[in-house]
């Protein structure tokens, strides 16, 4: 269901059939209900009393909330990635980048890859500043914002920008720069919001 969500499979706004949905997957309705729990728990589907499950649809301000939280809560961990990350973790970070620069190429993008690779980096960062609570914070943020993750890559010249802001956090984390690394990570949510509008 989830992946059905991400995939657009499911539109926002849309309404869930339960019925038609628990034949579809050979199950009761039952385990399908316990299944919208936690997708509702997650932010992706909105109950709503009598009317059963809709897929949730993020406004501009829910969209703005999200990013301004991720902001917060992953520039803080870059900075102390920038001051803490042994130097195999930068690499292991400096090797993501690398496929990120490959999957951005001109002419060849390929948009769902860089989105995976993007999200790796990003996850990788906050392993690596070692703190499980910002971790499950950003997971559960970023399953929201993959409800409208596509509109600000697919935004002309996206891709690029988002590449280049990669590359100054890059050159702030080798540098260890704590100050300049939050600096940068706030500048590619700040960004990114503005592409997703």
């Amino acid at each position: 269901m989830r992946q059905r969500i991400f995939s657009r499979e499911l539109e926002p706004g849309s309404w869930i059939d339960e019925l038609k949905i628990a034949e579809a997957y050979g199950i009761s309705r039952t385990p399908l209900r316990e299944a919208l729990k936690v997708l509702a728990a997650e932010g992706l589907v909105t109950m709503k009393v009598r009317r059963g499950a809709y897929v949730t649809e993020v406004s501009d301000r829910d969209l703005a909330d999200v990013y301004h939280l991720m902001s917060l809560l992953e520039s803080d961990a870059a900075g102390m990635v920038a001051s803490h990350a042994t130097d195999s973790q930068l690499n292991e970070l400096q090797a993501l980048h690398a496929e990120l620069e490959v999957a951005a190429n001109p002419g060849t993008t390929d948009r769902e890859r860089f989105f995976e690779l993007n999200e790796r980096f990003h996850m990788r960062l906050l392993e690596i500043a070692d703190n499980r609570w910002c971790n499950q914070m950003v997971k559960d943020l970023r399953k929201v914002m993959k409800l409208n993750r596509h509109n600000s890559l697919l935004k002309t010249g996206r891709v690029s920008e988002s590449l280049q802001e990669h590359r100054d956090l890059m050159a702030a984390l080798t540098a260890r720069d704590a100050t300049r690394t939050r600096r940068c990570m706030q500048d590619h949510f700040r960004n990114g919001l503005e592409a997703a509008a």
